[in-house]
Protein backbone atom coordinates (compact mmCIF):
# COMPACT_ATOMS: atom_id res chain seq x y z
CA UNK A 1 0.00 0.00 0.00
CA UNK A 2 1.31 3.79 -1.05
CA UNK A 3 1.79 5.48 1.86
CA UNK A 4 0.05 9.01 2.20
CA UNK A 5 0.79 12.41 3.60
CA UNK A 6 -0.50 12.26 7.31
CA UNK A 7 1.35 13.74 10.54
CA UNK A 8 4.90 13.16 10.62
CA UNK A 9 5.26 11.66 7.29
CA UNK A 10 7.75 13.76 4.56
CA UNK A 11 6.43 14.64 1.47
CA UNK A 12 8.67 15.79 -1.31
CA UNK A 13 5.92 18.35 -4.23
CA UNK A 14 6.83 19.91 -7.04
CA UNK A 15 4.41 22.76 -7.31
CA UNK A 16 3.62 26.20 -9.95
CA UNK A 17 2.33 29.24 -7.72
CA UNK A 18 0.32 31.64 -9.49
CA UNK A 19 -1.04 35.07 -8.09
CA UNK A 20 -2.90 37.28 -10.09
CA UNK A 21 -2.60 35.48 -13.20
CA UNK A 22 1.33 35.64 -12.84
CA UNK A 23 3.62 32.91 -11.70
CA UNK A 24 5.29 33.67 -8.66
CA UNK A 25 7.15 30.68 -8.22
CA UNK A 26 8.09 27.49 -9.92
CA UNK A 27 9.58 24.40 -8.66
CA UNK A 28 10.04 21.11 -10.94
CA UNK A 29 9.59 17.72 -9.67
CA UNK A 30 13.82 17.23 -10.25
CA UNK A 31 13.79 19.69 -7.74
CA UNK A 32 10.69 18.90 -5.82
CA UNK A 33 10.90 20.31 -1.88
CA UNK A 34 10.37 17.90 0.76
CA UNK A 35 8.11 19.37 4.16
CA UNK A 36 7.80 17.43 7.20
CA UNK A 37 3.89 16.99 7.31
CA UNK A 38 1.97 18.52 10.02
CA UNK A 39 5.14 20.59 11.48
CA UNK A 40 3.78 23.62 10.03
CA UNK A 41 6.62 23.91 7.21
CA UNK A 42 4.25 24.77 4.32
CA UNK A 43 1.43 27.84 4.26
CA UNK A 44 -1.99 25.85 6.18
CA UNK A 45 -4.01 25.78 2.86
CA UNK A 46 -1.24 23.83 1.04
CA UNK A 47 -0.94 21.46 3.58
CA UNK A 48 -4.36 20.79 4.61
CA UNK A 49 -4.67 19.84 0.74
CA UNK A 50 -1.93 17.80 0.63
CA UNK A 51 -3.09 15.65 3.54
CA UNK A 52 -4.20 12.26 2.55
CA UNK A 53 -2.53 12.18 -0.64
CA UNK A 54 0.36 9.86 -2.36
CA UNK A 55 3.54 9.99 -4.80
CA UNK A 56 2.16 10.53 -8.37
CA UNK A 57 -1.06 12.64 -6.92
CA UNK A 58 -1.53 15.89 -8.85
CA UNK A 59 -4.09 18.59 -8.20
CA UNK A 60 -4.80 22.16 -8.00
CA UNK A 61 -5.89 24.48 -4.41
CA UNK A 62 -6.87 27.94 -4.25
CA UNK A 63 -5.78 29.16 -0.62
CA UNK A 64 -7.27 32.27 0.53
CA UNK A 65 -5.14 34.69 2.41
CA UNK A 66 -6.49 33.39 5.41
CA UNK A 67 -4.69 30.19 5.08
CA UNK A 68 -1.78 31.51 3.10
CA UNK A 69 0.31 34.86 4.23
CA UNK A 70 -2.69 36.29 6.03
CA UNK A 71 -4.18 39.59 5.44
CA UNK A 72 -2.35 42.73 4.37
CA UNK A 73 -2.81 44.90 7.51
CA UNK A 74 -1.43 48.47 7.64
CA UNK A 75 -0.42 47.74 11.33
CA UNK A 76 2.50 46.34 9.53
CA UNK A 77 3.85 49.51 8.16
CA UNK A 78 6.29 51.20 10.47
CA UNK A 79 8.60 54.32 10.12
CA UNK A 80 12.26 54.06 11.59
CA UNK A 81 14.36 56.27 12.17
CA UNK A 82 17.08 56.56 9.48
CA UNK A 83 19.92 56.83 12.12
CA UNK A 84 19.26 52.94 12.11
CA UNK A 85 20.64 52.38 8.95
CA UNK A 86 24.66 52.13 8.38
CA UNK A 87 24.10 52.62 4.67
CA UNK A 88 21.30 55.24 4.64
CA UNK A 89 22.21 56.57 1.82
CA UNK A 90 21.88 53.48 -0.63
CA UNK A 91 18.20 52.90 0.82
CA UNK A 92 15.23 53.10 -2.46
CA UNK A 93 11.91 52.95 -2.36
CA UNK A 94 11.12 49.07 -3.60
CA UNK A 95 14.20 47.60 -2.09
CA UNK A 96 14.11 44.31 -0.22
CA UNK A 97 15.69 44.88 3.19
CA UNK A 98 16.33 42.98 6.05
CA UNK A 99 16.12 43.97 9.74
CA UNK A 100 17.20 42.43 13.13
CA UNK A 101 15.70 43.13 16.75
CA UNK A 102 16.92 43.13 19.94
CA UNK A 103 16.01 39.35 20.15
CA UNK A 104 17.89 38.42 16.95
CA UNK A 105 15.19 37.57 14.71
CA UNK A 106 15.39 38.68 11.31
CA UNK A 107 12.14 40.44 9.43
CA UNK A 108 11.89 40.84 5.52
CA UNK A 109 10.65 44.84 4.69
CA UNK A 110 9.97 46.75 1.75
CA UNK A 111 11.41 49.79 1.69
CA UNK A 112 8.24 52.30 0.64
CA UNK A 113 9.08 56.10 1.55
CA UNK A 114 13.11 57.54 2.42
CA UNK A 115 12.84 60.63 3.96
CA UNK A 116 15.50 62.68 5.68
CA UNK A 117 14.77 61.38 9.32
CA UNK A 118 13.17 57.97 8.51
CA UNK A 119 12.58 55.10 6.39
CA UNK A 120 8.68 53.70 6.20
CA UNK A 121 8.62 49.87 5.94
CA UNK A 122 6.10 47.46 5.08
CA UNK A 123 6.45 44.32 7.10
CA UNK A 124 3.93 42.60 4.89
CA UNK A 125 4.46 39.53 3.05
CA UNK A 126 4.43 40.04 -0.67
CA UNK A 127 1.76 37.39 -0.37
CA UNK A 128 -0.13 38.72 2.32
CA UNK A 129 -3.73 39.60 0.92
CA UNK A 130 -3.20 37.38 -2.01
CA UNK A 131 -5.32 34.70 -3.23
CA UNK A 132 -2.80 31.74 -4.54
CA UNK A 133 -2.64 29.16 -6.93
CA UNK A 134 -1.05 26.05 -6.36
CA UNK A 135 -0.51 23.79 -9.49
CA UNK A 136 0.21 20.70 -7.18
CA UNK A 137 2.30 17.00 -8.36
CA UNK A 138 3.55 15.14 -4.96
CA UNK A 139 6.47 13.68 -6.17
CA UNK A 140 7.57 10.89 -3.04
CA UNK A 141 6.37 10.06 0.33
CA UNK A 142 8.33 8.61 2.95
CA UNK A 143 8.12 8.27 6.58
CA UNK A 144 10.18 10.68 8.38
CA UNK A 145 13.35 9.75 11.19
CA UNK A 146 12.74 10.34 15.19
CA UNK A 147 15.96 13.34 14.69
CA UNK A 148 13.30 15.24 11.76
CA UNK A 149 10.12 15.13 13.81
CA UNK A 150 12.65 16.41 16.71
CA UNK A 151 14.19 18.92 14.49
CA UNK A 152 10.09 19.66 12.93
CA UNK A 153 12.19 19.78 9.41
CA UNK A 154 13.35 16.96 6.55
CA UNK A 155 16.90 16.52 7.02
CA UNK A 156 17.47 17.24 3.44
CA UNK A 157 16.55 20.82 4.64
CA UNK A 158 19.36 20.83 7.23
CA UNK A 159 21.72 19.00 4.53
CA UNK A 160 20.32 22.67 1.97
CA UNK A 161 21.69 24.71 4.94
CA UNK A 162 25.04 23.02 5.30
CA UNK A 163 25.77 23.58 1.35
CA UNK A 164 25.05 27.00 1.26
CA UNK A 165 27.50 27.63 4.73
CA UNK A 166 30.87 27.05 2.89
CA UNK A 167 32.94 28.43 5.14
CA UNK A 168 32.54 26.36 8.04
CA UNK A 169 33.61 23.22 7.37
CA UNK A 170 33.23 21.69 10.13
CA UNK A 171 29.66 22.88 11.02
CA UNK A 172 28.13 19.44 11.17
CA UNK A 173 31.04 18.23 13.84
CA UNK A 174 30.22 21.68 16.10
CA UNK A 175 26.86 20.83 16.11
CA UNK A 176 26.90 17.40 17.45
CA UNK A 177 29.22 18.56 20.32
Amino acid sequence: MALKLTQDMVGAIAYTLTVDGEVVEEIASDEAIEYLHGAENLIPGLEKALEGKQAGDKFSVMVQPADGYGDYTEDDIEDVPLSEFDEADELEVGMEIEMVDDEGDVFEAIVLEVTDKTVKLDFNSPLAGKVLHYDVEVVNVRESTEDEVGMGIPMSLIDDFDDEDEDDDDYDDEDEK
